[in-house]
Order: structure tokens, then sequence, then C-alpha cells
């Protein structure tokens, strides 16, 4: 049996209008039931969560996301230390599961409370809502922190401190467009520029010297 490439957190979205919708439709509301389908269709978009060839690349980090790179900025990490921070936007239309640039342990988790600006503003880095996730990698530390957006309320980050993780593996998602940023050590050789689009678990940002 071939499983459907949905996230788990989106299943309430697709199943309940699905139900609703075919509820309406067997009672002759055909109508009313378009919405719920449009709505149930549109998640099963949203919430898609397709396998990936995570590339074998020595020293490489990955992208931890899908969507446009806003920035690359060298600045500080307080687990990193002196970084570069490669900014990433995600749309409603991109793929939302986020996963490990590198293969690592989870040194650490932190979640901080905020706003809900839009998160391709510069301000939305310190002022949004936002879960860290700091990695300690067999040569290097790298810090993801997953941002919340205009839409994006709910931050879901399924590992902790203690877990160990595979480059591009999945370990959470942001529901309904949102923010992804990598900080890696300063000196990596960065791959990207603003502007490009990366694919989560297979564009490779940079390589780690």
């Amino acid at each position: 049996m071939t499983k459907l490439p949905v996230a788990r957190e989106g299943w309430p979205f697709v199943v309940a209008p699905g139900i609703v919708a075919a509820g309406l439709a067997l009672m002759g509301r055909r109508a009313l039931a378009v919405p719920f389908a449009a709505a149930a269709l549109a998640s099963l978009g949203f919430f898609r969560d397709p396998e990936r060839d995570v590339p074998l690349v020595p020293g490489g980090v990955l992208s931890p996301a899908d969507g446009r790179v806003l920035s690359v900025e060298e600045t500080e990490d307080r687990f990193v230390g002196p970084a570069v921070r490669v900014a990433i936007f995600l749309s409603p239309l991109d793929v939302h599961v986020n996963r490990s640039p590198i293969a690592a342990l989870v040194a650490g988790t932190s979640y901080s409370r905020g706003r809900f600006l839009a998160a391709y503003r510069p301000e939305a880095e310190d002022a949004n809502e936002r879960c860290a996730l700091h990695l300690q990698g067999d040569s290097a530390r790298v810090t993801v922190v997953q941002i919340a957006g205009v839409v994006a309320r709910r931050i879901v980050c399924r590992v902790g401190p203690g877990d160990k993780l595979a480059a591009g593996e999945r370990f959470g998602m942001i529901r309904f467009g949102s923010r992804t940023d990598c900080y890696v050590p300063r000196g990596t050789d960065v791959r990207v520029r603003t502007g490009d689009r990366v694919t989560g678990g297979m564009t490779v940002l940079g390589l780690l010297s």
C-alpha cells in the first residue's frame, strides 16, 4: 500500500474539511461542499512531505527548508559563535517540512514566544515566535531557527536534546508560511546567494572548512 506523502501534523486539516464536504455532498448540498473540499485539497498541497534523495557531500551543509534565500550575512550565534546566517523564506506554496542540515547530535533546543510579523521582514528574526535547534556535528556546530510568520502560528519541532539526526532527516515543520534560518561557522564556503531557490535536504548551502 502506497503511503500518501503528507506530514502527520497536516491530517486534521485534511480530514476534517474532507468529512464535512463528503457529508454535505451526500445530503445533496454540493454547492456548500465545494469550499470544504477545496480546503481539504489545499491542505494536502500545503502539508505534502515528499521523499528526497539526500546527497552525500563531505562537509556539506544542506538546506533545512524549501524556499527562497532572503539574505546571507555574517553574524554571531550563541551556540555556533562567529557565524554566517542563511535566511530562507517559505511561501505558502513551498514544502514546509524542516530537515537537518548535517548529521548531528541535538545539543539543545530553545523556544521563544513572540509576534507574527511577515516572515520576510528583517525584524522578524528577533521579534517573531521561533524555535532554535542547536546541532553538534562531528567537526562543527550548526543552528537552525524556525520562525513563525503572519499566517504561521504553530512551530513543530519533533526532536529534543540527545536525539541524533542524519543529514537531511526531518525534524519538524512550520504551518502556513514562515522562515527558516541556518547558522554555519564563519569560514564556511557558502554556495548560495540572495534570491536563490533552495530545496530542503537536497540543496548544498555550503561546505564546512
